[in-house]
C-alpha cells in the first residue's frame, strides 16, 4: 500500500510565507476536537484539513467519510493541494465510497498542478488521461461543460475561482451562480443594462442595498450580493430552482403571484437558458436564509417588478 503522509508539517512549510507566528507556533494535531471544529467553522484552512483527516480515520472524533469529504472539499476549494490529494486518495481506494479513478485523477491532478509531486505519481498510475468528471464529490468546484468555451480569458477563469470560492460561505453548487452569470453579463464585470443593473450578477440598486452590498462594481461584492440574493430564493421557493430564476429574472412576488413561472417572453427565456446550462431543477436549502433579508414588498420594489411585467408585455 502506498504510504498516506501526514498533512500538518507539509501545509505548513507551504504556507509559511502567510501564517501568523501564533499559526506557526501551533501544532495542529494536537489541538482538541472541539476547538479544532470551531477553528474550522471560522475558516482556518490547516483546521478543516486536520479535521477531515481526523474523521476519515476515527482519531478522536466519531469516522464519519461523508463529513470529512465535506470538509477536504472546503480546504480544496481554497487551493489546499493536501484536501486535493486527500479526496483523490479516497476515490482511488473507495474509502467509504465507490470507487472512482477518474475521481480519483481528477483531484490527484488537481494536486499536482499545485506542485504536489506525489500526487502527480499516483495520477500516472490510475490513468492515462485526466478528464472533467460530471460530478467532483464537491458542489462548489465548478465543471459546467460550457465553461472552457465561454469562460477561457484569464479575467473570467479569476472569476470561476472567486465563486468557487465564495460557493462555500453561501453553501451553493458554483455551476449553478456562473450559469446565472453567463446569462446575467456573458461575465463582463462592467455590464450595465437599462435599467441599472450592474456587474456579473447585474444587481439593481434595491437589490444591492436589500443584502448589504455598498459597490456593485467592487467584483467580490457584486458576487455576494447576487448569491446573497439566489440562496434566499432557493430558500424561499425549498429548492426549486425553476422558481427561484424566476425570481431572480422578475422578483418573488411575481412568481408567487403566478404560481410558477411568470408569463413574461424574457424570463420564460432567461429560466429556459439557465437551466439548459445547469441542468438541475433541485438545489439544497436552509430556511435560516430567509433571515438574511426581508421580501421584496417594498414600495419601490414593487414598481420595479410592475414595470419589469409591462415592459415584457409590450405594455
Amino acid at each position: 500500500m502506498i504510504q498516506k503522509f501526514r498533512i500538518t508539517f507539509i501545509i505548513l512549510l507551504t504556507l509559511t510565507p502567510f501564517l501568523s507566528k501564533e499559526a506557526l507556533s501551533l501544532n495542529y494535531a494536537k489541538v482538541p476536537i472541539e476547538k479544532l471544529q470551531a477553528m474550522a467553522l471560522q475558516g482556518d484552512q490547516i483546521a478543516q484539513v486536520e479535521l477531515a483527516t481526523a474523521l476519515e480515520h476515527g482519531e478522536g472524533i466519531k469516522k464519519d467519510i461523508g463529513l470529512a469529504i465535506s470538509w477536504y472539499c472546503q480546504a480544496a476549494g481554497r487551493g489546499s493541494r493536501d484536501a486535493q490529494r486527500s479526496l483523490g486518495w479516497i476515490y482511488a481506494n473507495g474509502k467509504g465510497v465507490e470507487r472512482d479513478d477518474q475521481l480519483a485523477a481528477y483531484w490527484l491532478n488537481k494536486a499536482a498542478d499545485s506542485g504536489d509531486d506525489y500526487a502527480a505519481r499516483l495520477v500516472k498510475r490510475i490513468v492515462d488521461h485526466v478528464g472533467t468528471p460530471d460530478n467532483t464529490g464537491c458542489s462548489h468546484v465548478a465543471n459546467a461543460h460550457w465553461l472552457g468555451k465561454r469562460c477561457n480569458r484569464s479575467d473570467c477563469r479569476h472569476t470561476v475561482k472567486m465563486v468557487e470560492k465564495l460557493a462555500l460561505d453561501y453553501q451553493l453548487d458554483a455551476n449553478l451562480v456562473l450559469a446565472v452569470i453567463a446569462a446575467e453579463s456573458a461575465f463582463d464585470p462592467l455590464a450595465r443594462s437599462v435599467k441599472d443593473a450592474r456587474g456579473l450578477m447585474q444587481l439593481i440598486p434595491e437589490t444591492a442595498a436589500r443584502f448589504g452590498v455598498t459597490d456593485s462594481w467592487d467584483k467580490e461584492q457584486n458576487l455576494r450580493g447576487g448569491m446573497a440574493y439566489l440562496r434566499w430564493l432557493l430558500a424561499f421557493f425549498n429548492g426549486n430552482v425553476e422558481y427561484a430564476l424566476a425570481g431572480y429574472n422578475a422578483g418573488e412576488n411575481r412568481v408567487t403571484e403566478y404560481q410558477g413561472v411568470p408569463p413574461f417572453s424574457e424570463t420564460k427565456a432567461y429560466v429556459r437558458r439557465i437551466l439548459t446550462d445547469y441542468g438541475k431543477r433541485f438545489h439544497t436549502f436552509d430556511k435560516k436564509w430567509l433571515k438574511r433579508s426581508r421580501p421584496a414588498v417594498v414600495q419601490s420594489l414593487v414598481q420595479r417588478e410592475k414595470r419589469v411585467a409591462s415592459e415584457a408585455l409590450g405594455g
